[in-house]
């Protein structure tokens, strides 16, 4: 029942949103162009945007303000972070921000839900131009744009202190593993997070491929061979337990942590753009950005493969100001605004124009996750019932009394599929 009635409210609340609108024809870039659309006067806006992104986000709000300077707008920029907007949004909608950054897999939930307006059609047109044709891919659904593209680097790389672990290193995870027993330095993955932990089954071969079932629900899988997915698992597991002294199971934030210490505790880890920055700034001159290195199976080196993904900006269904809230959506998404964060906490545009500059050209960690990217599955159309279960099979690789023998992993990974499906 909440759920008709939200999917109602949104209807309505739509309907009244068009018809306040101008033509279709007119198209903006982050506040750039004619719109067709005008803020609400005294609109009083919330924003959710993430810890490292803060202060950014408040500058950004603050440049969008003087665009109206008669409109009376005033905007609050509150910490949340991206993985947990979907959550909390459904929590409350109509406490909730006005404007959230989200991680795109959870469009499907938001979506459902009827509590993410979808982009007013005055803006749509100019929103896909000036985004990659993927990013616009993950913020759609049936044909319907919901959510306006924020960055087009939701994945992770292999971050390293090139004075403990060298390039060459680098190319392998024995090598990475090696150079930091060498150093007595840790090796941080949050292997027991689904985010991450999908790189195991992802490397062997398996692969999501959409939803299915009568409520579009069900996580789909490719045809894999559970032999080299099996193998892939417990290749991982060996190095794990082989590398026990070094190998660290834990939040990527720790990374940064580590390395900040005096003497650092750590030589290397899988990290995020979201962190890149902080980590670029305490390693200086030995700052090591690339892709995830291979790993060996029955003595062949595979290439790591990750879940790769885009962060987007939507508008609340139950938002006061739908007009005001679009707006700075637009905006906050625009080439100006994902240019200045790729300048300054190190995000890759989803924005074509700016993914192309020089900035981002030269960025380490945003080139390292883009390269990354090609030897990615994409984080689209995934079902909720994915991220535990698949949590849970990392667990299980690198657990201390975790027995990794053929029949063990073959009956975990079945086991995982099986729960995913929810059957």
């Amino acid at each position: 029942m909440k759920r008709i009635i939200a999917m109602i409210l949104a209807v309505l609340m739509m309907a009244t949103l068009f018809v306040g609108c101008g033509g279709d024809e007119a198209t903006n870039d982050g506040g750039a162009a004619a719109t067709g659309l005008e803020p609400e006067a005294g609109a009083t806006l919330k924003v959710w945007a993430p810890d490292a992104a803060l202060e950014v986000f408040k500058a950004q709000c603050d440049a969008f303000i003087a665009q109206y300077p008669d409109a009376g707008i005033k905007i609050e920029v509150v910490a949340q972070g991206e993985g947990d907007a979907a959550t909390n949004l459904l929590n409350d909608p109509e406490a909730a921000a006005d404007v959230f950054s989200f991680a795109c897999d959870q469009l499907n939930r938001l979506n459902d839900a009827g509590v993410i307006m979808p982009v007013n059609t005055n803006l749509a047109t100019d929103v896909t131009a000036r985004n990659s044709a993927e990013s616009i891919s993950a913020a759609t659904l049936n044909d319907l744009l919901l959510a306006f593209p924020e960055t087009g680097d939701n994945g992770y790389y292999l971050v390293y202190d090139k004075s403990l672990v060298s390039d060459e290193d680098a190319k392998t995870l024995e090598g990475v593993f090696e150079a930091c027993r060498k150093a007595n330095k840790k090796f941080i993955v949050d292997a027991g997070n689904g985010f991450y932990s999908c790189m195991f089954p992802f490397t062997g071969g398996l692969k999501i491929e959409g939803l299915e079932g009568e409520l579009g629900d069900v996580q789909k899988f490719n045809d894999y061979d559970e032999a080299e997915v099996v193998a892939t698992l417990e290749a991982f597991a060996k190095l794990f337990h082989e590398y026990s002294d070094i190998f660290f199971a834990t939040s990527p934030d720790k990374i940064s942590a580590g390395l900040a210490e005096d003497p650092s505790t750590v030589a290397a880890g899988i990290d995020g753009s979201w962190n890149a920055s902080t980590v670029s700034k305490i390693l200086g001159e030995n700052y090591g950005a690339a892709k995830l290195p291979t790993i060996n199976v029955n003595g062949t080196d595979k290439q790591i493969v990750s879940m790769h993904g885009y962060k987007l900006i939507g508008v609340n269904a139950m938002s006061k100001f739908p007009n005001a809230s679009q707006l700075l959506a637009d905006y906050l998404s625009g080439e100006a605004c994902q240019l200045e964060r790729a300048e300054k906490i190190s995000w890759g545009p989803s924005n074509t124009n700016a993914a192309a500059s020089e900035i981002v050209t030269s960025n380490p960690a945003i080139s390292a996750i883009l390269e990354q990217a090609k030897n990615s599955v994409p984080q689209v159309n995934i079902a909720s019932t994915f991220w535990d279960p698949m949590g849970n099979l990392g667990n299980n690789l690198f657990k201390e009394d975790a027995k990794y023998d053929t029949a063990t992993l073959t009956d975990l990974l079945n086991k995982t599929i099986a729960n995913i499906r929810d059957e």
